[in-house]
């Protein structure tokens, strides 16, 4: 028998009215509850302005292809040139127009004159050229033979650093006055390569 036929019409109708409210009012009510937000997740940099690079946390400067390269790689970058003459002018402790021609039309931002990179008039980079090739040389053809008879050098090369030691021109060495590492070694020392001299035999005790 059906709960409908025990009430009035009116009664069945009053509660199949409460029914369909109260389900409303749930789904109403879900439905108006805030939605948990995801997790925020990192938050990415925001990009520089202008799109341009960073490195360092400052914009990276474009260099130019260079365009005469005479004893380089011709395939190296502008940046990868600039990074080699950085390591020359540190190792003479030069700035780049100590090779490099000023350029008598180009400006620089600061009003400066700009340097003409590819210019050759500037006897100073000619002769630069000519000290590549002679580093060059000595790597390839003396320091590799003898890394291969004393493994003990690891690699070690030889850089403009290694003779101007942040002068343009290299300082004469002047051997210290005194008793130089030349000669015998003194009385006591252990010769280079050698075992320690043996302990001199007391004299036999008197009775």
């Amino acid at each position: 028998m059906k709960l409908t036929s025990l009430l009035s019409p009116a009664a069945a109708v009053a509660i199949i009215t409460a029914a369909v409210l109260a389900t409303t009012n749930g789904v109403q009510a879900t439905q108006d509850q805030p939605q948990a937000s995801p997790p925020a997740g990192p938050s990415a940099p925001a990009p520089p302005a202008g799109g341009a690079p960073m490195q360092g946390g400052r914009p990276m400067r474009n260099y130019p292809a260079p365009t005469n390269l005479q004893v380089l790689p011709k395939n190296l970058t502008g940046a990868q040139v600039h990074q080699i003459m950085e390591g020359f002018a540190g190792s003479l402790g030069v700035h780049c127009d100590f090779c490099h021609a000023a350029d008598p039309v180009k400006k620089m931002p600061n009003g400066q004159p700009a340097l003409n990179f590819a210019d050759d008039s500037k006897d100073d980079k000619k002769i630069a050229r000519v000290m590549i090739q002679m580093v060059g040389t000595i790597n390839g053809d003396y320091i590799s033979k003898t890394t291969a008879i004393d493994p003990d050098a690891m690699g070690m090369k030889v850089t403009c650093g290694t003779c101007h030691r942040g002068h343009d021109m290299p300082e004469e060495f002047v051997i210290p006055k005194g008793p130089g590492p030349g000669g015998p070694p003194p009385a006591g020392s252990t010769p280079s390569g050698g075992t320690p001299p043996a302990a001199a035999t007391p004299p036999p005790a008197s009775n």
